[in-house]
């Protein structure tokens, strides 16, 4: 080990390279996967200038935020694979069948290779976004780990895009330089787009949502345009000693550990630690006090989001979105009817460990209605086609602007009388309506 440390530099500066060199690394028939959250533009654009010598090369990501040209149609070297979530880069492509959905679960993503023979869910080439090293040689994955260290313990070759402008995170977001191939300095980065918060927000969110949390609890919040305003619609506003354990960062939630409300001292795992794979930075100074802090805690995805390790932590309650619920409690938070949206992410994950966890309680925010109003998002059923997210057995709490419906454990017809209760009033008769028919 000693000898690794004390001659990283040799070894870092035989690995830099340009991003046409590194890209020389992908063969055909290669299976490239970038983790979710990875800013790897130069990289992936200089794989992309490529097309016309490769063939069957298989990329897999997830929620993708720049298109180097391979999510287009016309190219027949890749082909495209969605694991978990899509974005506005990938959800075309999806829709014209140019790119396939995988929905294996981030905390099983290697089980169908490492134990069912199915190799192309295994990385042969690995880009993830990292720090430059540091005096021992250590990169940081920065405010992003995601699946960036399963990916590169499994891959032949690991491509690093490296960021100075990357805030050193701890947790298990550090890998040496003897464990990459290559290294291509980071070039402009895509513009930073403020993570979305719903237009005309329902303020009465945050005070609904703060009715059901309580001091020392540890909280999950999942990103979505309803979810995503919570910390400061006043979700969180009076509680004390907060804890986080969670999928990713919505904004806001540093500025809480800045202040105080979020210290984690009553976690029963990872006491004092904000453990993520994701932290988000919207506030001034927040990068600055994430850098090297070691509150943060970063771990790979498929041990932050593994139910059996959710369920560790004691009164948990994890909040996410949806786009629609049914009378019986089946939501949908990635498409109405066979459409694809988004996908499911850990929302399921974190239904599972809450309820799983003592004291633990699964929330689900939705507006009441859609389409200026005209459609409910309450439903008799879900139309034809449509995507379970948290099948019924497992929804709680629901919270629309109305009010707090309260779930679990309750009968199919105490389910719809108690939704009916927070749709919105230009509906209500006419869902009672349907309830009688049923």
């Amino acid at each position: 080990m000693s000898e690794r440390i004390e001659a990283w530099p040799e070894a870092f500066a035989s690995k830099l390279m340009p991003a046409s060199e590194a890209a020389k690394l992908v063969q055909s028939g290669d299976t490239i996967c970038i983790p979710t959250g990875a800013l790897v533009p130069t990289v992936t654009a200089a794989i992309f200038a490529r097309a016309g010598e490769l063939r069957d090369v298989d990329v897999f990501a997830s929620a993708p935020v720049t298109d180097p040209g391979w999510w287009q149609p016309g190219h027949p070297a890749f082909r495209m694979h969605i694991e978990m979530f899509s974005t506005p880069a990938s959800r075309a492509a999806i829709s014209a069948r140019q790119a396939d959905f995988t929905s294996v679960p981030f905390t099983q993503r290697f089980k169908p290779g490492d134990e069912r023979g199915t190799p192309v869910h295994n990385p042969d080439v690995a880009l993830v976004a990292v720090t430059p090293p540091d005096h021992l040689g250590f990169c940081s994955f920065g405010m992003a780990v995601w699946n960036g260290p399963g990916f590169a313990k499994r891959a032949r070759t690991v491509i690093a895009e490296m960021h100075a402008s990357y805030p050193r995170t701890h947790g298990e977001g550090r890998l040496h330089v003897s464990e990459f191939d290559a290294f291509v300095e980071a070039g402009p980065l895509p513009e930073r787009r403020a993570i979305p918060v719903a237009d005309d927000y329902p303020m009465q969110l945050g005070a609904l949502v703060n009715e059901l949390v309580k001091d020392g609890d540890t909280i999950q919040v999942g990103t979505g345009g309803l979810t995503n305003g919570l910390p400061a619609a006043g979700a969180f506003a009076g509680k004390q000693e907060l804890g986080v354990h969670a999928e990713l960062s919505v904004p806001g939630m540093t500025r809480l550990v800045r202040e105080g409300v979020i210290t984690g001292s009553r976690k029963t795992l990872h006491p004092g630690k904000y453990v993520t794979t994701q932290l988000e930075a919207s506030g001034e100074g927040d990068i600055e006090f994430i850098n090297d802090n070691p509150v943060f805690a970063l771990y790979d995805v498929s041990y932050v989001n593994n139910p059996m390790v959710i369920a560790q932590n004691e009164n948990i309650i994890c909040i996410n979105n949806a786009l629609a619920i049914d009378f019986t409690g089946q939501i949908t938070a990635e498409s109405i009817g066979a459409e694809m949206w988004s996908g499911p992410g850990g929302q399921q994950d974190f239904a599972i460990g809450s309820l799983m966890a003592k004291g633990g309680r699964n929330v689900t925010i939705l507006r009441s209605v859609a389409a200026s109003g005209t459609v409910s998002r309450i439903m008799p059923r879900l139309p034809e086609g449509t995507i379970v997210t948290v099948p019924r057995q497992m929804a709680d709490y629901v919270i629309t602007e109305y009010g707090i419906a309260r779930l679990f454990g309750k009968s199919d017809r105490e389910r719809a009388e108690e939704l009916i209760s927070i749709a919105h009033p230009d509906h209500r008769a006419e869902l009672r309506k349907a309830l009688e028919r049923r």
